[in-house]
């Protein structure tokens, strides 16, 4: 897992983009890879007060392993106003940590905390998990599962080469009421199945490549009230400056190509948003 979560510091960050008319939130962001600093660092302050700038207010700071969890928590208290936290174990650390029962254990205590809005990311990932350490990811996802229907937090999927087994899960154990697919990646038909089901899509810096036409049609589809957008900084900077280091700024680019693919106003866009966001995940103050 450290190949996935070190930062690249030799990339350079996307320039801030034209702000945006009215703020909106950046639904899925990882601050402390961005930044490798403290949670009340300089260096946070500096991503939070850019995306700002532009029109990017507030940010969901999400978990992927115990110790990054805490981070998030931490964060969350931090910046109040600004910040809101999700915690879990990502699809590929439940496989291979040392001791999977005492790092969940960890999960359920953060997940407890006030500040902590949703359990993610969670799901599967086929990519990088192997056939047979896969049984364990599914367990670890339904565990996941089971702890947002109990704190009736909101839950926040990663889904990578997964899409049936991801579904069917969901199906299986009975997904909680907010169920958010982040950085969609499915096409058309898996679209229709999540609205149909009522799940929450959340779109990022993809949908702007060049080699994502399926994602631009299946955007098009979702329901306002079904719809998030994130950047999964500091991944994912959509075009024209892929590869660049991705920040929560970059939320700016992503709703203005949202909008045009939409065919909708870009303000109205943006407070739609925001105000799912606030809705799925509660107020940040």
């Amino acid at each position: 897992m450290a190949d996935r979560h070190n930062r690249d510091i030799d990339r350079q960050e996307a320039p801030l983009p034209e702000a945006l008319p009215f703020p909106t939130v950046d639904a899925h962001a990882h601050l402390e890879i961005v930044t490798n600093d403290a949670p009340d660092s300089d260096a946070v302050k500096r991503v939070l007060d850019d995306a700002q700038s532009v029109g990017v207010n507030r940010v969901i700071q999400v978990g992927y392993s115990a110790e990054q969890s805490k981070w998030c928590v931490d964060a969350a208290e931090h910046w109040q106003g600004r910040v809101l936290a999700a915690v879990a174990l990502h699809p590929n650390e439940a496989p291979v940590v040392e001791d999977l029962s005492a790092d969940l254990a960890i999960i359920e205590s953060l997940a407890q905390h006030p500040r902590v809005r949703a359990i993610g990311e969670t799901g599967l990932d086929y990519f990088r998990t192997p056939p047979e350490l896969r049984a364990r990811q599914q367990e670890s996802f339904k565990w996941h599962i089971d702890l947002a229907k109990r704190t009736n937090k909101a839950l926040v999927i990663h889904d990578r080469d997964s899409h049936d087994d991801v579904l069917s899960i969901l199906l299986e154990v009975g997904a909680p009421e907010k169920t958010v697919f982040h950085c969609f990646s499915g096409d058309v038909e898996m679209a229709k199945t999540c609205i149909e089901r009522g799940y929450i899509l959340s779109f990022a810096g993809t949908l702007t490549f060049k080699n994502a036409p399926e994602l631009r049609e299946a955007l098009k589809l979702v329901p306002h009230d079904q719809l998030l957008v994130e950047t999964d900084s500091p991944f994912l900077a959509p075009s024209p400056h892929r590869g660049s280091l991705n920040t929560p700024a970059q939320i700016a680019t992503i709703v203005r190509a949202m909008a045009i693919e939409r065919n909708e106003d870009l303000g109205e866009l943006a407070l739609a948003l925001g105000a799912n966001a606030e809705r799925i995940f509660g107020s940040f103050e």
